[in-house]
């Protein structure tokens, strides 16, 4: 179990990283939470407190390098170390590249990207410094299939297998601290909401129609690979659900 371990979650105030904060809670860890929507974090930690938990949760764009570093510091302030961070805040407003939605791909980059390189430089001196550790980023099927209309979303998404896989070749040898690149298929969350592009309305509603992963699937699959013994490092998970085919 991770009895004692202090565990940071990203895009904690709806799907996956709420569902993650849950699930970590449930498995003994100290939870810090952040996100933009402070009123639902707010609802989280009363969930996780009320159930047993210890969270914290403090607004946190991770597009703001400032606002991780206060947040990672914060967190450090108030448990005294971080053993588990998880890059979950993510965008995925799919458009077809001729459309040239240039202020989404900028999104996407600013989130998708920087937001992980932000979060994760602000916890490694951390990790480093007691040699251990574990950093879960959120990629995606589209970090290993690329669609049309999912040009940019999925270069994201490369980005992070990558990143992740570079993070593993650097610090899990030499440092102790693991890496797992999660990879989700299509999962019933917020995500298709931040599509603004007309001529994939019948994508989005196709993908309404299938029996789609629960933001519970990933976070099990979050808790099982930090949980596993120490000289096991999960270095990839990829879940889609049984009827998705790509």
């Amino acid at each position: 179990m991770l009895t004692g371990k202090v565990a940071i979650v990203t895009g904690a105030s709806s799907g996956i990283g709420e569902a993650t904060a849950l699930a970590l809670a449930k498995a003994g860890a100290k939870v810090a939470i952040g996100a933009r929507r402070t009123d639902r974090l707010e609802k989280l930690k009363d969930t996780i407190e009320k159930n047993g938990g210890e969270a914290f949760m403090q607004k946190l764009d991770v597009t703001k390098k400032a606002e991780c570093d206060s947040f990672v510091d914060a967190v450090v302030k108030k448990w005294g170390t971080v053993d588990i961070l998880v890059n979950n805040a993510g965008l995925m407003p799919l458009s077809f590249f001729k459309n040239l939605k240039v202020s989404e791909w900028d999104q996407m980059i600013d989130v998708n990207i920087k937001g992980v390189l932000y979060c994760t430089g602000a916890v490694i001196p951390h990790l480093v410094a007691k040699k251990s550790g574990h950093i879960v980023n959120l990629s995606s099927v589209a970090g290993r299939i690329v669609f049309p209309a999912g040009s940019v979303y999925c270069a994201t998404k490369h980005a992070v297998a990558a990143f992740s896989e570079g993070l593993r070749q650097e610090f899990s040898v030499r440092y102790g601290i693991r890496v797992t690149s999660i990879e989700p298929g299509v999962v019933a969350t917020e995500l298709n909401d931040t599509i603004t592009d007309e001529s994939l309305k019948g994508f989005v509603e196709a993908a309404a129609k299938m029996v789609a992963l629960q933001a519970q699937d990933i976070a099990n699959a979050i808790v099982f690979a930090v949980d596993s013994p120490q000289h096991m490092n999960v270095n990839e998970i990829l879940i889609r659900p049984t009827t998705q085919e790509r």
